[in-house]
């Protein structure tokens, strides 16, 4: 059996029916199914309930004949609310700023609480009214000329060419003229709203001091009322414009309100009723809006028309622009990898091996890549390459390694061991050319690691003696050092050594000796 409403609630759904209000209406204000007004309204067509049948207890409730002028609640009874068994549930919600409809929606998810949010709001209504510390006053702040701009976002649905689509509003407010600018696109991401904002600057012409938003993901990454963290994109931008981003208190839109009553005051005048071909249509009507309407009318509290009192008061005091736009890229989180390297849109960056393990972030302005650590340290930048390509990496696929460059490296590399270690490696790499590459490496990097400096050079004195081109040889002289060649002095003078004029007499004997013969 479906479940049934008081009587109070029945005639409440006949006078808004009454007064021309929808089902779907009628369902949310009440806070029940429209199921139940549909099964109500029904039986109120087809068999309308006669005076005899209201309850004694309830025939004391009037309800407004049609015409009659605005629904009436029935008067104050004594029956007890269905919300007071959960009076300190609801007391401390209140005290962490949730609003009524949240309320109900975690009474109904952690309680099982079977009544609709009308209940909710009258009790939290009440609860307000008898507290007095809930009436605390919202102090109204004024800014100087050119001191504070405000921000926020609005969504809404529109009819953009012929279909229904979710469009995102950025509404930038100078808090001193009300001087505001509104562009709509389709995102809500970081370059959409830099480039909004970067819009807005333009067609102020010029730079307030500070500027506060909402915690929205595009500027701020972490809110944070004393400490909060800016997106570093954003952080980027606002050091390029010269300007200080002070985001908002978490769920207080009275922080920034100047900018939250244009908000309504957009959707009301510029967009209600209203569609439009495409969104760049939909956002030159924003600014001619802005031009005849917004700028024209006469502000509460200014008693100024607010492009007047812009020109004439705010504008000039305004820091100048910047002469080129503020830097465009593309920014992301990357994890430093085993082999040092970090991996972008599919190309892979060297960045120095003590990041490895940690994460760094990307920038990627169309031309260069540049690495930061997370304190927003520069540690590596890098040409842009394509996918599936090395910023430096030996072999394939990366820097390209000529083998006669690296034996050159190595031979200079030689000769930091002494003169004999130098010219056999040049002995060496005469003799076997791209081969001596490895022997050249071996006599750098491992050998050193055992002998001194002095020892490798006089076991290359002795290996370039032997002819010998092996580093095993040169590890053979290291293990045996007093096995030494032996030196012997020739003598130049001796009864069996002929002198040097008799070979040539000897050589002119026998070119006589043929010639003759040959005669």
């Amino acid at each position: 059996m479906a479940n049934s409403v008081s009587m109070t609630t029945q005639q409440a759904i006949q006078a808004l029916h009454q007064r021309g209000y929808s089902k779907r209406k009628i369902s949310r204000e009440l806070g029940i199914h429209r199921r139940t007004v549909d099964r109500y309204l029904g039986q109120s067509i087809e068999a309308p309930p006669s005076s005899g049948s209201i309850p004694p207890d309830e025939s004391k409730c009037t309800t407004p004949s049609p015409g009659s002028g605005a629904f009436q609640p029935p008067p104050e009874t004594s029956q007890k609310s269905a919300c007071e068994p959960f009076r300190e549930t609801i007391v401390k919600k209140l005290a962490q700023g949730l609003h009524a409809k949240r309320i109900w929606q975690d009474l109904v998810d952690e309680h099982h609480f079977d009544f609709g949010y009308a209940s909710v709001k009258r009790f939290v209504a009440r609860l307000k009214a008898a507290d007095p510390d809930t009436q605390k006053p919202v102090w109204r702040m004024e800014c100087e000329p050119g001191e504070e701009a405000q921000i926020d976002y609005a969504t809404t649905t529109l009819t953009l060419g012929g279909k229904r689509r979710k469009i995102h509003f950025l509404r930038i407010t100078l808090s001193h003229s009300r001087k505001g600018y509104t562009e709509a696109m389709p995102r809500q991401d970081t370059e959409s709203f830099i480039r909004g904002l970067e819009n807005a600057l333009r067609h102020f012409g010029g730079v307030p001091r500070t500027l506060i938003l909402d915690n929205l993901k595009a500027g701020v990454l972490k809110p944070d009322l004393y400490d909060p963290e800016l997106n570093p994109k954003f952080a980027s931008f606002c050091r390029h414009y010269g300007l200080i981003a002070l985001p908002a208190k978490p769920y207080t839109p009275q922080h920034k309100g100047k900018v939250e009553s244009n908000i309504r005051y957009i959707r009301e005048s510029a967009l209600k009723a209203k569609t439009f071909p495409d969104l760049h249509t939909l956002n030159v009507h924003l600014r001619h809006w802005e031009k005849t309407i917004a700028d024209t009318r006469i502000h509460g509290t200014t008693r100024r028309q607010v492009g007047a009192h812009f020109t004439d008061i705010e504008q000039p005091v305004l820091q100048p622009l910047p002469a080129d736009l503020g830097p465009s890229f593309t920014e992301a989180q990357r994890s430093v990898h085993r082999d040092s390297y970090a991996e972008w849109q599919k190309a892979y960056y060297h960045i120095p091996a003590e990041h490895i393990g940690h994460r760094i972030w990307i920038r990627d302005d169309g031309r260069m890549i540049q690495a930061f650590n997370h304190r927003m340290e520069a540690i590596a930048l890098h040409p842009k390459l394509e996918a599936g390509k090395f910023s430096k990496v030996l072999g394939a696929g990366g820097t390209p390694v000529n083998i006669r460059q690296s034996l050159t490296y190595w031979e200079q590399r030689s000769a930091d061991l002494g003169p004999d270690a130098a010219l056999w490696a040049r002995d060496l790499i005469r003799a076997r050319r791209e081969a001596a590459l490895r022997p050249l490496m071996g006599l750098n990097n491992q050998l050193p690691k055992n002998h001194t400096r002095a020892q490798i050079n006089r076991a290359c004195a002795q290996a370039r003696l032997h002819g010998q081109h092996r580093l095993r040889d040169l590890r053979h002289h290291l293990q045996n050092p007093k096995e030494q060649q032996n030196h012997f002095d020739f003598l130049t003078e001796h009864p069996l050594i002929r002198d040097l004029g008799a070979y040539g007499q000897i050589a002119s004997f026998e070119q006589e000796t043929d010639s003759s013969n040959k005669t």
